[in-house]
């Protein structure tokens, strides 16, 4: 996009008045307006080519504040819909953000891209195996632009991280060591709904149908009808950083363990390991513990690649790398100018240049399925008690 087509007006670090030129403005759909879709929705916003036309939302007051937004930022109020296939028969919409429950996704993306939307969808990807190929197939199929929003994809400092685990500075790396600490076990999870919500339509696609309940649609990430439990939430994530860091394929094969449920009103574990092996001869190893002591989000997550010459420590802010007999004191340091909050930033520009250029974005759905991949494989090596094998050449599950 040529500098001289926009014009900006700055203030410190705000965006006061921002204009595109009509053939720069790309047309966006929400669908899925809660905590997570209003804040990417915001992100998409700080472009001033962007504008929100249309919000999808089937529980009324995330819709009613979702509208709000674009009605200051941009000075229109969007289309209110209720039905997200009213969004994707809109001929004027360029672009689709998927921000709804995760057993939603693959319908949606399917049905997105039969349409010639391009796409920004939320992790984890999917709810199977057989999903995920679909969704890749579906893609190569199409002409669209597909992001999944795993940000540590366009994160400086994984970026720089990779090239230091390319440049063979840690030597042969023969194991990952990841985990995530919090705690909802001791919060309360009752909730209570502040206007009409479509339950019918919310439960769409999901394993099992069943009466209203608030608490499902509150914490619908923590039950296996809807999601993959905490594990497959921030494991998407883990892994994703793990398979950028070291450059792997799909995995051979997973392994997991998990603690009995402790939160009675949720069906999948909050602390459970998974142990996934590539073909690069290298283990990730990935414990999280949402039942441990509640941490302050940028010490909450860390990554360590065990080298043979030195280890790398890469978190939220910080990368450090430390070499064989000089434990204490790290040869390296590095951190993101702007932290690990602006990796958000960083991944929806990106998607939005390729929606301009059409250029394969950092992180279409090959990868997003690769790193969903190893959560729903372990899922079910959790339910069978078995180690679960990947054929990738076949894209399936091998008991």
């Amino acid at each position: 996009m040529e500098s001289t087509r926009r014009r900006f007006f700055l203030a410190g670090s705000s965006l006061l008045v921002a204009q595109a030129a009509p053939s720069d403005v790309i047309r966006l759909g929400v669908i899925g307006s809660g905590s997570r879709g209003t804040y990417v929705m915001r992100v998409f916003q700080k472009d001033p080519a962007v504008r929100v036309a249309s919000i999808c939302d089937v529980y009324e007051p995330n819709l009613e504040k979702a509208l709000s937004i674009p009605a200051k930022t941009q000075g229109s109020t969007p289309k209110a819909v209720r039905n997200y296939r009213q969004i994707l028969e809109d001929p004027a919409i360029q672009a689709v953000l998927i921000a709804t429950p995760e057993h939603w996704h693959h319908r949606m993306v399917l049905d997105a891209l039969a349409a010639g939307k391009d796409v920004y969808v939320e992790k984890p990807l999917c709810q199977t195996p057989e999903q995920g190929a679909e969704l890749v197939r579906a893609e190569k199929a199409s002409k669209s632009i597909v992001q999944v929003g795993m940000q540590r994809r366009s994160y400086d400092l994984y970026l720089e991280a990779r090239k230091i685990v390319a440049a063979g500075t840690l030597g042969n790396v023969r194991m990952v060591r990841s985990w995530w600490l919090n705690n909802y076990v001791n919060e309360p999870s009752s909730f209570k709904l502040e206007g009409p919500l479509d339950w019918e339509q919310w439960q769409g696609p999901a394993k099992t149908r069943v009466p209203l309940d608030p608490v499902r649609f509150k914490h619908w990430r923590y039950f296996d009808d809807y999601a993959g439990g905490i594990a497959a939430d921030q494991g998407a994530h883990t892994f994703d950083g793990i398979h950028l860091l070291m450059n792997a394929s799909y995995p051979l094969a997973v392994n997991a363990s998990a603690n009995k449920v402790q939160k009675a009103e949720f069906d999948t574990p909050e602390s459970m390991v998974t142990i996934a092996e590539y073909p690069e001869q290298f283990l990730g190893i990935f414990t999280i513990n949402y039942a441990a002591m509640k941490y302050k989000s940028r010490n909450d997550q860390l990554n360590q690649l065990d080298g043979d010459k030195a280890r790398m420590d890469i978190g939220r802010e910080e990368c450090r790398v430390y070499r064989q007999g000089e434990e204490e004191t790290p040869a390296l340091v590095k951190t993101s100018p702007r932290g690990f909050g602006y990796a958000a930033d960083l991944h929806v520009q990106n998607f939005l240049e390729c929606v301009r250029t059409r250029k394969t974005p950092t992180a279409p759905m090959r990868l997003g399925f690769q790193a969903c991949l190893v959560t729903l494989l372990a899922n079910i090596s959790l339910k069978t008690g078995r180690r679960v094998r990947w054929d990738d050449a076949a894209g399936k599950v091998v008991m």
